[in-house]
């Protein structure tokens, strides 16, 4: 053990909750900071946000606000949720500062492209989302809809749907770190992750049939990159296993 992990193992419990207190006072202070920087650009990040959806509505349907305040909270809402976004490397770097004394140098060359990798995945899920996903998804709705109504989506109500399918995404592309880290730790194998695929590409269109809106487009749009992530994990894993032998 080095000398980092033996200071770190010194340290008492409050100095400990000391230290990740600075760390957290980093993350809100970047976070509120640019959060304030793009507060002058929120409505037009709003109207970036709701292009897909404007794209596809009929020609005499157009957004709506059924609440007085919505109209400045729901861009307000979005803004804080970009800012939270673009200084996710930041809090990411911040987590690994923490942590970092208190591995062994074997595990800070493994940790660093792993927290990397949970990054760029990150972001590659949401942008998965916006770009794919929901157009297809909006898309979907507004052509089974009734001739005789007109499709009039509440701005808070899209937010909020829009913002939980870019977490979900994001989430979920995030699989192929959890299951490398599953292997690394010893919890499972690549063998017995094999011999349970079908059990897992099955439970992947279980879970994306409760956390997706209810329609079988959603579900698959979000059960099969969980399978291929997965795979892609799997195989991950099973080369470390090779270089290991």
């Amino acid at each position: 053990m080095n000398q980092n992990n033996e200071t770190l193992e010194q340290m008492p419990f409050m100095q400990h909750l000391t230290v990740l207190r600075q760390y957290l006072f980093k993350i809100v202070g970047v976070t509120l900071f640019l959060f304030f920087c793009l507060l002058p650009f929120r409505n037009q990040t709003y109207q970036w946000l709701s292009e897909p959806l404007r794209q596809r509505l009929p020609t005499a349907s157009t957004m709506i606000a059924t609440d007085v305040t919505a109209t400045f909270m729901a861009p307000f809402k979005l803004n804080l949720f970009v800012s939270f976004m673009l200084v996710m490397p930041y809090i990411i770097y911040q987590i690994w500062s923490f942590i970092k004394p208190a591995l062994y140098a074997k595990e800070r060359h493994l940790a660093i492209p792993l927290l990397l990798s949970s990054i760029v995945l990150f972001y590659l899920g949401v942008a998965f989302a916006y770009f794919i996903t929901l157009p297809a998804i909006l898309h979907f709705f507004i052509s089974v809809s009734p001739e005789t109504v007109a499709p009039m989506t509440d701005i808070n109500s899209y937010l909020s749907f829009c913002l939980k399918l870019f977490l979900v995404f994001g989430f979920t592309f995030e699989i192929p770190i959890i299951t490398l880290l599953l292997i690394l730790i010893g919890v499972v194998s690549t063998q017995s992750l094999a011999e349970k695929r079908r059990f897992i590409i099955v439970g992947c269109f279980f879970i994306a049939m409760f956390i997706t809106p209810p329609d079988a487009l959603s579900m698959i749009m979000l059960a099969i990159p969980m399978w291929l992530l997965f795979e892609l994990g799997l195989f991950c894993g099973q080369l470390i296993e090779k270089t290991k032998s």
